[in-house]
């Protein structure tokens, strides 16, 4: 069993999972229960299943945990976006929603999955 916390996909989920939290706050209220829940759900699931990747036993289970975060990821990507088109969100300097998650890993990926 891994520590979640010592991996580098990791923080660099739960960071962006926290401003978009935060950046969802702001949306319309009426939006409560639409967009900004299943924003928050897929930002979340993302370090959520990377956690519990770690929690299974052996790199297999943990690489397709990781696959599962990269299609919360993928998930999360579209509703930044539809969020942006209606006007919940200014326009992107740059960022890439969900690049911060979609990079190549794999339980024996050195760059982001190790500590």
């Amino acid at each position: 069993m891994k520590d979640f916390r010592n991996l580098k996909v990791w923080e660099k989920s739960h960071q962006p999972a926290l401003a978009v939290y935060k950046a969802t706050s702001t949306f319309p209220r009426h939006e409560l229960y639409g967009l900004t829940s299943q924003i928050r759900r897929a930002c979340a699931s993302i370090p959520t299943n990377i956690a519990e990747g770690c929690g299974r036993s052996g790199d297999a289970e943990l690489a397709r945990f990781l696959q599962i975060a990269m299609g919360s990821a993928s998930e999360l990507e579209y509703h930044l976006l539809l969020a942006r088109d209606l006007g919940f969100l200014p326009a992107p300097t740059g960022y890439q929603p969900g690049g911060w998650v979609k990079q190549p890993c794999t339980a024996n990926s050195e760059n982001y999955c190790s500590p």
